[in-house]
């Protein structure tokens, strides 16, 4: 019978992953890798501080040795209570006039 207990499902002893399969990372790697996320990108050599799936992909292989594709990434990242951050306002050095006037020159070009 499968528990649902915080982010991660178990079934029986083992923890289990998207479609019921088994979770490649142990509790433990999930914690240390937890840890990781929380200090963020820069720390682990990029010069951004956003993680990126492909980033995250990375890490787990550096660190552990497991491979995840992006989805499967996207699934463990979710799993352990991490989601897709979005900005919360708009860029103060934001230029409306800027902005139509791509949309009118290049945009069109772009779209094809």
């Amino acid at each position: 019978m499968a528990t649902s207990l915080g982010c991660r499902r178990y079934y029986g002893s083992g923890i289990v992953g998207a479609g019921w399969s088994d979770c490649k990372l142990s509790e433990e790697q999930l914690g240390e890798l937890a840890d990781l996320l929380d200090r963020g990108p820069v720390e682990q050599g990029w010069q951004d501080a956003r993680w990126t799936l492909a980033w995250v992909v990375e890490v787990i292989e550096r660190r552990v040795g497991v491979s995840y594709t992006l989805r499967g990434v996207s699934y463990l990242l979710h799993r352990i209570g991490y989601s897709q951050q979005v900005p919360t306002r708009r860029a103060i050095e934001r230029d409306p006039e800027a902005i139509a006037t791509w949309h009118r020159r290049r945009w069109p070009s772009v779209r094809g």
